[in-house]
């Protein structure tokens, strides 16, 4: 399950003892559990930062940082931080067969974040042909309207039974 923080409860609340007791509360498993932050939200005292999430990542949740490439993109963050995931923005994903800078810059984000042991995400994926260049450079997942438009929660518990995106690829898939 992932779960968006707002910068205002990542900064304004002791978000690590929330999460622990949300999670003794409803008898979740913390590998269960990824939490998107976006760069900004770390930007204001990055050792602050450092300390959440490393408490965090000790009970076993992970977290991606979501919309990278559009914030302040310091490199270092990423290393700082230790980011699980890298969540890449649909910005550059949706410019993938319009331009060649937007496809460069998605396979530099991809090559980075893979350097650095960290799993990718790609937003936006709205065409086969984002899904057949993102597979292309190796990225293991992707979301977008290509795998489905919003849906209520009837719909979604089918579509999760019926799994279409596994139809989509092989077995080192891209899945939403």
């Amino acid at each position: 399950m992932c779960v968006n923080v707002s910068s205002q409860q990542f900064v304004s609340s002791d978000l690590a003892g929330e999460v622990e007791a949300i999670l003794r509360e409803t008898g979740l498993h913390p590998s269960h559990l990824k939490l998107e932050i976006t760069e900004s939200a770390c930007i204001g005292d990055v050792r602050a930062a450092q300390a959440t999430l490393t408490r965090l990542q000790k009970i076993g949740v992970e977290w991606s940082m979501d919309d990278f490439g559009t914030g302040y993109s310091s490199l270092s963050y990423l290393h700082q931080l230790h980011v699980n995931t890298v969540k890449v923005d649909r910005s550059f994903v949706s410019r993938i067969g319009a331009d060649e800078a937007g496809a460069e810059m998605v396979r530099v984000i991809i090559a980075l974040a893979h350097n650095l042991s960290m799993d990718v995400v790609a937003e936006g994926v709205e065409r086969e042909e984002h899904l057949e260049h993102l597979r292309a450079l190796g990225c293991e997942f992707a979301q977008g309207f290509h795998f489905s438009k919003p849906v209520d929660s009837d719909a979604a518990g089918r579509l999760i039974a019926h799994q279409p995106w596994l139809l989509l690829s092989d077995s080192s898939a891209l899945a939403s």
